[in-house]
């Protein structure tokens, strides 16, 4: 029955004494020695301890993994604040503020917040660093479009805000300049897209020889922005300015040239017009050059076939022109009483051309600077020349005087005597300024000369050397009416004598009628038109004109009064016109 207890026990409280007591029990009952059982309990002791000594061992190993545990977790919790920067927002547990589990229990919420705060500052520093690489990458060219970037490692021993910081103000500034240099790429894109389209160029090959990127099918995110990029834009709208700045000028040439030939050659409108895209940027500059196509290399062909196929027909009328300008200059001289050999000049022209010895531009550009100058001459010489034409007039109206003065029928009653009664006041009026004109005349010949260094020449005769042969003539004229005046006079008295004797004295009625002095001599001639006109005096006084252009001779006489009658009646013309015109010009 108390062996049945002993193996039973859960029918009471099981303890070392109780076991012990069923021990000696069972010893008992076999008839143990007390050696045997001094032995036994001795063993027994020996396991009790091993046991217990084996339970301690493995309670300080528990021990000993907690603390390390505790300390693993706190030096992690230190290296998270550090590395976190945020040492004042956690407080490490005290070693003595509870058990070691509950140390571990205390620290495990902190340190899984950091370590989660920690992953997702791992993240932030792993995208802001995996942009940056990217942007510089992009920068210096190196990768390729669609080319993956590879990331750097995030450095987890300094994950602070101020090094996260340092990171995005850096991939601020990168991305800043990210956008200024694709902004850069995109204007030089642009630029050399205007280009092309100007120079009727291809812009797809010309922009994706400088970089593929750059094609409009790829998008603006993913466009080179490189340095090399950069400089290879910037060289290719540099040499496309200057491919515009150099065919503009060729074209504006071509126009020059063109509206040169067309000015000569007299080409209709209708024909000019079809270069009216090649001639409307003429005067234009580089800038101001936007129309497509406008300076096209196809363009510049067209206007240069177009000059020289004026050119070839240019030469073969350039005989025409040529002389259609030498027409022109003869034309400006014979208005301004020039004289010039005009056959010489004929002659010198058509020999230049036919022996190619100069070129016909130079040759109409020569011309054409002798009709500058030529004109230039002209107007200098207008207003002496304005001069002698009044002062010839006025010898034609002298000359008519004179001839109306001699006419006995003069003062009849026929139709039309009014009329020349009134012509003849008026022509006494004007020849009584004949010397104050011809004074004029001389003083402002002799300015000209003087500015000039050359003599001044009228239809090839030195007009101060026919003023000075009319002066001469007039007092010849006027000392021959003066001596036929005396010896009118003369032969009135002797007459007077003679009658006298014969038939006594009677009075004079020319006696208190007032002598007035004739009209003034005329010594200068007219001509009609253009005509070559020079003075020289005849045998009988009178001053004659050189042939003229039609060959035809034109003469003023100054006719002498060879009778005293003649005299007689002149003096009677004057006086009854009763003196009504002054002598004073």
């Amino acid at each position: 029955m108390a062996i049945v207890d002993a193996q039973n026990p859960l029918l009471g409280e099981i303890t070392c004494g109780s076991l012990l007591q069923q021990l000696q029990k069972i010893w008992d009952e076999v008839g143990e020695s007390d050696e045997e059982r001094d032995k036994m309990l001795l063993q027994l002791e020996q396991d009790c301890l091993d046991v217990y000594k084996r339970n301690v061992d493995q309670a300080s190993r528990s021990r000993a993994l907690l603390l390390q545990a505790l300390a693993d977790s706190k030096a992690e919790l230190a290296n998270l604040l550090s590395a976190l920067g945020e040492k004042t927002l956690f407080n490490i547990p005290d070693k003595s503020s509870g058990t070691i589990k509950e140390q571990l229990t205390d620290i495990a919420p902190t340190l899984e917040q950091l370590l989660k705060q920690k992953e997702d500052r791992i993240k932030e520093f792993s995208d802001v660093q995996s942009e940056i690489e990217k942007i510089c990458v992009e920068i210096a060219g190196n990768i390729k479009v669609d080319d993956n970037v590879k990331t750097s490692e995030v450095d987890e021993s300094d994950l602070t805000i101020e090094k996260l910081d340092e990171f995005q103000s850096q991939l601020h500034e990168l991305r800043k300049e990210k956008s200024d240099r694709l902004h850069k790429v995109l204007d030089f894109v642009n630029t050399v897209r205007d280009f092309c389209v100007v120079l009727g160029m291809d812009f797809f090959s010309t922009i994706t020889e400088v970089h593929p990127s750059l094609d409009d099918s790829v998008g603006v995110q993913s466009k080179s922005i490189s340095n090399e990029t950069l400089s290879k834009l910037a060289r290719t709208v540099l040499a496309l300015k200057e491919d515009k700045k150099s065919r503009l000028e060729k074209l504006q040439l071509l126009a020059g040239q063109l509206f040169d030939l067309w000015n000569l050659m007299d080409t209709p409108m209708e024909e000019q017009s079809l270069f009216d895209h090649v001639t409307c940027n003429i005067s234009s500059t580089v800038d101001e050059v936007t129309i497509p196509g406008s300076l096209a290399l196809d363009l510049i062909e067209q206007a240069e076939l177009e000059v020289e196929r004026l050119d070839s027909l240019k030469a073969s009328k350039m005989k025409e022109i040529a002389l259609k300008k030498q027409t022109e200059l003869e034309d400006i001289f014979a208005r301004a009483h020039v004289e010039i050999d005009s056959v010489a000049a004929h002659e010198k022209i058509l020999t230049l051309i036919d022996s190619g010895s100069v070129e016909p531009s130079e040759l109409l550009a020569d011309m054409e600077n002798q009709i500058i100058k030529a004109k230039e001459e002209a107007l200098s010489r207008k207003d002496i020349l304005e001069k002698v034409e009044k002062w010839m007039s006025a010898c034609e109206e002298e000359s008519w005087l004179e001839d109306y003065n001699r006419d006995d029928n003069r003062y009849s009653s026929s139709r039309g005597a009014h009329l020349n009664l009134k012509r003849a006041e008026k022509a006494r009026v004007l020849v009584n300024k004949i010397p104050a004109l011809v004074d004029t005349l001389v003083a402002k010949t002799r300015t000209w000369e003087d500015d000039h260094g050359l003599s001044f020449m009228y239809d090839g005769v030195p007009l101060l050397a026919m003023l000075d042969e009319y002066t001469i003539l007039r007092q010849d004229r006027e000392e021959e009416k003066r001596r036929m005046r005396d010896q009118k006079r003369f032969s009135d008295q002797h007459t007077t004598v003679t009658e006298q004797t014969v038939f006594g004295s009677r009075p004079s009625p020319n006696r208190s009628i007032k002598k007035v002095v004739g009209p003034r001599a005329n010594g200068s001639p007219r001509s009609n038109g253009n005509t070559d006109r020079r003075l020289s005096v005849n045998s009988s006084g009178n001053i004659k004109s050189a042939a003229g252009k039609d060959g035809k001779r034109e003469s003023i006489r100054l006719a002498t009064p060879v009778n005293h009658v003649a005299l007689a009646k002149e003096d009677a013309s004057f006086r009854v016109s009763g003196e009504a015109v002054s002598d004073s010009p």
